[in-house]
């Protein structure tokens, strides 16, 4: 439980931290809304690679040649737990959001960092909303900032991959951004499995080869969900015997 009693008190010091930080992010983000994408970013990826540093995350990464420094992209992967997100943030080379589920909106001290690092929040319930929602991705991808999306739409407790949602996609069809599959293994087996006891364990995250979504045609680009699909399960499955 140490390593559990660890982060809590962490969280809690980056909560503190929090209530002075809000206010300068803003500042700064009247005067040089760049400037502040910047310092949030960084600022998140610091508390999240704290965090698996305190967690005893041994982390394998596989594939940073497919990162893409100088666009923006789609990054697309499984979703195994919580910590999904906090290994494939903080490898994050530059200004990107998340599409998050809308529950995750109404929690005050997340919902505040998320909106300054540009995170959307998807209503599925709401095909309106959840249009907006993904429009506005559209428009962010387009103005250079990456997006990463677990599109299986919940957290898979078996094995494999569940079925990816295709509304997710377009958000590469329509910007013609470039896609970049993620495969993630065992990051359930930090926290979900064992939960609320925080372990150590071995996280294997591997960006595969992006797909260029501007070369593709129109039946090419219906076929992307299934496409990604693949192409992580594949990985997901190779890597899984490293575990």
């Amino acid at each position: 439980m140490l390593r559990t009693l660890l982060v809590v008190i962490f969280v809690l010091i980056v909560f503190i931290f929090s209530l002075i930080a809000w206010p300068i992010e803003y500042l700064i983000g009247r005067f040089n809304p760049h400037a502040r994408d910047i310092s949030s970013l960084r600022i998140i990826q610091g508390v999240f690679r704290i965090i698996l540093f305190l967690s005893g995350v041994k982390l394998n990464i596989k594939g940073r040649e497919n990162i893409l420094k100088d666009e923006a992209a789609l990054y697309v992967g499984n979703h195994r737990g919580f910590f999904d997100t906090i290994v494939s943030y903080s490898l994050m080379p530059g200004i990107t959001g998340f599409i998050a589920k809308k529950e995750m909106g109404k929690v005050p001290f997340i919902r505040v960092w998320m909106r300054f690092l540009h995170c959307l929040f998807l209503d599925r319930s709401n095909p309106r909303e959840g249009l907006a929602t993904i429009l506005k991705g559209i428009e962010e991808l387009k103005n250079g900032v990456s997006i990463v999306i677990f599109p299986e739409g919940t957290r898979n407790k078996g094995e494999g991959l569940l079925p990816f949602h295709g509304g997710s996609f377009k958000l590469a069809d329509r910007s013609d951004c470039k896609i970049v599959p993620m495969a993630i293994n065992n990051s359930d087996n930090v926290l979900e499995n064992h939960f609320p006891a925080i372990k150590s364990a071995k996280i294997i995250i591997e960006f595969c080869k992006p797909i260029d979504v501007a070369a593709m045609d129109k039946e090419q680009r219906k076929a992307l969900p299934n496409m990604t699909h693949d192409i992580i399960l594949e990985t997901y499955e190779r890597n899984q015997k490293e575990i």
